[in-house]
């Protein structure tokens, strides 16, 4: 569903912001993921995909993935924004990033998309394609020209979006 979506939006480039096998002796898979079908459907996109890593990551799964996916973190810049993205085990809105300029702290770890603001920035989540949480549906969220918005995987409806 998430190559269809790729597809249908025509993005220029997909942001990964960890957990991107799932692997991990606390996550319980659902029965019809299947860690090698993302491997493959991923790989060949290599060129077009920027990732951090999650709290899932290891470095056995960079071995098996053509794209960087260790980094704790990376800065976008977008309308004169700056965003700074990560997993959000190690940064995140109770333990902020030791920069300043941070207009959007964007993570997922939780799995449950956000959109909030807190002081002097905006916290993004956009929840998760494969393994939503906390009642949530699987989504992925575009960013096109400063508009955020979060989309329904089954559908691709937007439920929620934001101007920065």
């Amino acid at each position: 569903k998430l190559m269809a979506a790729w597809e249908r939006e025509a993005a220029d480039g997909m942001i990964l912001l960890g957990d991107i096998l799932y692997h991990g002796p606390r996550n319980a898979l659902p029965d019809d993921y299947d860690t090698k079908k993302v491997i493959a459907m991923l790989n060949p996109l290599a060129v077009k995909i920027t990732a951090v890593r999650g709290n899932c990551d290891a470095e056995v799964d960079q071995c098996v993935l053509e794209f960087p996916i260790l980094a704790e973190y990376m800065q976008i810049v977008d309308c004169g924004k700056m965003i700074f993205a990560t997993h959000g085990d190690h940064y995140n809105t109770g333990h902020l990033p030791p920069l300043s300029g941070i207009d959007v702290l964007l993570h997922g770890h939780t799995h449950i998309p956000a959109c909030e603001d807190h002081n002097g920035y905006i916290y993004c989540n956009p929840g998760s394609v494969s393994i939503p949480k906390g009642g949530s549906t699987n989504s992925y969220m575009t960013m096109e020209s400063g508009l955020l918005e979060w989309h329904r995987l089954s559908d691709r409806s937007v439920y929620m979006s934001r101007q920065l």
